[in-house]
């Protein structure tokens, strides 16, 4: 039998699977232009109808505030998933959008900082977990078969030697930027603003504390228990609180 080499299919596989050994991105010809923008925009819309989380740097310390929704009444408090959540020793993420979606994020993100730990021998930095999800979302913004993440998170955190805390955020489209303050979540917009009036440089510890509390506090009912706030300083455990 006459072999003709290689067709145009043996070589668009070949080219594909090598795109991926490498990292790069791997163009699905089923998915068209007008369907990726129909998938970001409905990750955005599941990010606006989640609760709102809000994140602050101040001068040794990054502050995560999310709105908590109240329990039902019959419903078991001890395993309502959290708003915020440790990805590693000196890593924690919050978000906004879908739990289900967040919680994947979430495990995949753990096992990563423990793999990039066992293969480097060091821990991964803020700025390297953040890169890992948006990857992670933006993959699934161009493949055929799956939709979208509809999430927006905050990675916050001290990077291993560094007191200089990191913020980050990550959005549905796979886009992460880094922010001394930020908002995500229903009347994101409102809070955001508040934080552009009255956000400073170098805040201390209690003064991150109240505009965090405060900014909440505009999209929060006021008098119930439902906001949840956590605190990180460089080398001490986080401390998570109801208020």
């Amino acid at each position: 039998m006459l072999w003709l080499g290689p067709t145009t299919r043996d070589i668009q596989i070949r080219r594909r699977e090598q795109e991926a050994k490498e990292g790069k991105s791997c163009k699905d010809p089923n998915v068209s232009d007008e369907m990726k923008a129909i998938n970001k925009e409905f990750g955005k819309i599941h990010v606006k109808r989640g609760t709102c989380a809000v994140g602050l740097k101040g001068a040794d310390v990054v502050i995560l505030g999310c709105e908590k929704r109240s329990a039902l009444k019959l419903q078991d408090t001890r395993t309502t998933p959290s708003k915020i959540n440790q990805i590693d020793d000196h890593i924690y993420l919050a978000f906004a959008g879908l739990n289900a979606d967040a919680r994947i994020l979430i495990d995949k993100a753990r096992v990563e900082a423990q793999s990039h730990k066992l293969v480097v021998e060091d821990p991964a930095s803020v700025e390297y977990m953040t890169r890992y999800i948006a990857k992670v979302q933006q993959r699934y913004t161009q493949s055929g078969g799956v939709r979208p993440f509809g999430v927006s998170t905050f990675l916050v955190g001290f990077d291993p030697n560094d007191k200089e805390p990191k913020l980050y955020l990550t959005e549905p489209s796979g886009i992460y930027s880094a922010w001394k303050a930020n908002a995500i979540g229903k009347n994101s917009k409102t809070v955001r603003e508040l934080l552009e009036k009255s956000y400073e440089d170098n805040m201390s510890r209690e003064q991150a504390i109240k505009l965090t509390v405060k900014s909440l506090l505009e999209v929060v009912q006021t008098g119930a228990k439902n906001i949840e706030i956590m605190v990180l300083s460089p080398g001490a455990p986080a401390e998570v609180s109801i208020i």
